[in-house]
C-alpha cells in the first residue's frame, strides 16, 4: 500500500470516527414521569433542562452518557446519576421516567 493510500485510508477512518462521536446518543429527547409532573429533556449538545410542575426550567446543567448510565452536573452545583434500564425507561434519582 502506498503512503498516499495509507494516509487517505487513515483520514477516512478518523473522519468516520469523529462523525460517530458527534452523533447524538439514542437517549436524546424528552423523558417524563408517569404523572407528567417532571419533564426531563436531554439535548443533543450534552445539556439538559428539567421542568417540575409549573416551573419550566427548574434545573439545568450538563450530562454525559456512558453505555446505559447517565451522569448529571447541575449548574447550581449538585450532581446526580441514573440508568436506562430498558428501552424507554430511565431510573433517575429515585424516579422512573419514560420516553415521551
Amino acid at each position: 500500500m502506498s503512503k498516499s493510500t495509507l494516509l487517505a485510508t487513515t483520514l477516512l477512518a478518523f473522519n468516520a470516527e469523529f462523525a460517530r462521536a458527534d452523533a447524538p446518543h439514542p437517549y436524546v429527547g424528552m423523558w417524563v414521569t408517569a404523572d407528567n409532573h417532571i419533564r426531563h429533556e436531554l439535548l443533543p449538545n450534552g445539556r439538559y433542562v428539567e421542568a417540575r410542575g409549573e416551573r419550566e426550567r427548574a434545573y439545568e446543567g450538563r450530562y454525559e452518557v456512558t453505555g446505559t448510565h447517565i451522569e448529571y452536573w447541575d449548574d447550581s452545583g449538585f450532581t446526580a446519576d441514573g440508568d436506562f434500564v430498558e428501552p424507554g425507561v430511565l431510573h433517575h434519582a429515585g424516579m422512573v421516567l419514560y420516553r415521551k
